[in-house]
């Protein structure tokens, strides 16, 4: 069965707007992807960066508008690794995300066309 209505094929499974949602859902989910991806490279990035400088020389802290000279290097590294590991854990769960919407998208443009 197929009706017309509105300019969307309505079917007995999925109508032209579900699958629009779930592409439009999909975008959403990449481009949460690509943002948290970059700021997990940030993040390993400032741990290697800290891990080579001299300890001999100060680290700085932006602080806002400041820029404040740390005192325990230790406790800031285990921050920023910390930090790190919760932004890549945030990232499996888009990527899982990601995945269920793509084969979700799949199988709804699968049953469209073929109703």
């Amino acid at each position: 069965m197929s009706l017309h209505q509105g300019g969307d094929d309505i079917t007995d499974g999925v109508s032209t707007e579900e699958i629009q949602a779930i592409a439009r859902e999909l975008q959403l989910v990449r481009s949460q992807i690509q943002t948290i991806s970059s700021q997990a490279s940030e993040f390993g990035i400032t741990i290697e960066a800290l891990g080579k400088q001299n300890p001999d020389r100060p680290v700085y802290r932006s602080l806002g508008n400041l820029l404040l000279e740390v005192d325990d290097r230790e406790a800031l590294l285990k921050e920023l690794e910390s930090s790190r590991d919760a932004v890549e854990e945030h990232l499996k769960r888009l990527i899982d995300r990601e995945e269920g919407l793509r084969k979700q998208y799949e199988q709804m443009a699968d049953d469209f066309e073929g109703a």
